[in-house]
């Protein structure tokens, strides 16, 4: 069998097709629900007939931290994708890291082009087709986001009218469409024979918006579903695994749960420090900015073991890491992080100052994610392990080997 290697990491290529799903935002419990509730059978299946279980994401349990471990095979420590912002040490700005400069690493999609497949890369968001989808196109891949799928052409998204591959038109970003767009296009290229190795990534509005009874997320199962069983039916090894997971962050009344961790630092030891939301991106609408990790940067290094005294004691603060920790223990890239990074609990986010949060987009409270409590997410996939895949799947294993299971099951 051909072999391909990326980043330390050597993969099997099998005959058939492999569709890796990123589920954005799809703590385990949604899909427990959905299944108990018979809202996916084909789902239901792959787990009687595969493997499923909970894995461990990467820290911060951000969207373009996951995705990057995702396509990488790696941690942070190694791709240098931290959060979704940094504060650059060289220039002192606070940069969105939207652009394949940032990674220091290739990814599994364009050595399995190299290899000879036919990769397609499929997301909701554009934001993640610029930082992971360099270098498909240029070897005959397609990579293009449900959000400006009008916009593909053949020299840039490697397909020219990719609207007609399912026949709708560009979905609303902030819509369950947008995620279903994505894997009922994956399964058309499948069906098609233009792709036999897919990566498609959905957005977690929807998670955002409902919790696992909802009738809308339900429905938005279902949906999903369906699509998991047309790319089963071509001959695709499945593999289903999510960034992060997805919890409430309100207080008994419904609003959200907030502490200001810039606002209370500068109340108590003045202006010398800045916090830096690294869940910061265009989609506000899913959760203001507001996510449970943040970082913060001090002008004085001194201040830190007290900083860092008084925020563990904060009620609703439950970690409090040294950079050197968060390397350690987090497998974060020293220069891309703050002197602390700051961890809340299952309820609570935390944010910089009153200000920067702009609320009133938030309507029926929040649901966010970054922390410790998003961390676990389900990995399913459509065949039994081999008694190699057991011993990972027994020890530690984490959202990024994905693709390593679906190549050596």
């Amino acid at each position: 069998m051909p072999t391909f290697s990326a980043n330390g990491r050597t993969y099997p290529l099998p005959p058939n097709p492999i569709a890796v799903i990123c589920l954005d935002g799809c703590a385990d419990e949604y899909l427990s629900t959905a299944i108990a509730q018979g809202m996916m059978p084909r789902l239901a299946a792959m787990a009687r007939d595969g493997w499923r279980g909970i894995v461990r994401g990467a820290l911060p349990s951000f969207t373009n931290v996951n995705n990057t471990c995702i396509v990488t095979g790696v941690a942070p420590r190694v791709h240098g994708i931290c959060g979704n912002f940094f504060l650059n040490p060289e220039t002192g700005e606070e940069v969105m890291m939207n652009g394949p400069e940032f990674r220091r690493c290739g990814t599994l999609l364009t050595a399995a082009a190299d290899a000879g497949r036919k990769v397609a890369f499929i997301t909701a968001k554009e934001k993640l087709r610029t930082v992971l989808g360099d270098g498909v196109v240029e070897r005959g891949g397609i990579v293009f986001s449900s959000e400006k799928v009008d916009e593909a052409k053949k020299q840039t998204h490697g397909i020219d009218n990719a609207t007609s591959i399912i026949g709708k038109s560009r979905p609303e970003i902030y819509s369950g469409d947008a995620s279903i767009y994505v894997l009922e296009a994956g399964a058309a290229l499948a069906e098609q024979g233009v792709a036999d190795f897919l990566y498609l990534s959905t957005t977690d509005f929807m998670q955002h918006k409902f919790g696992p009874e909802a009738p809308e997320i339900l429905d938005f199962h279902a949906r999903i579903d369906g699509a998991i069983g047309r790319l089963l039916d071509v001959g695709c090894t499945v593999a289903l695994t999510a960034d992060h997971g997805m919890n409430a962050k309100n207080d008994s009344e419904g609003n959200p749960k907030v502490i200001f961790v810039e606002s209370l630092l500068k109340e108590h030891f003045g202006d010398g420090l800045r916090v830096i939301c690294p869940i910061t991106d265009p989609y506000v609408v899913h959760h203001g900015a507001l996510g449970s990790l943040v970082m913060v940067h001090l002008e004085d290094p001194s201040q830190r073991a007290a900083i860092a005294e008084f925020l563990f004691n904060q009620e609703g603060i439950t970690e409090v890491l040294t950079r050197e920790q968060a390397v350690d223990k987090l497998e974060l890239a020293p220069d891309r992080i703050g002197d602390l990074v700051v961890l809340s609990g299952r309820d609570v986010v935390v944010g910089k100052s009153a200000e920067h949060h702009d609320l009133s987009v938030l309507h029926g409270g929040l649901r966010s994610h970054g922390g410790r409590y998003e961390e676990l997410v389900p990995l399913v996939i459509s065949k039994p392990l081999t008694p190699a895949l057991k011993r990972i799947a027994e020890g530690d294993p984490r959202n990024f080997d994905v693709f390593y299971f679906a190549c050596h099951v």
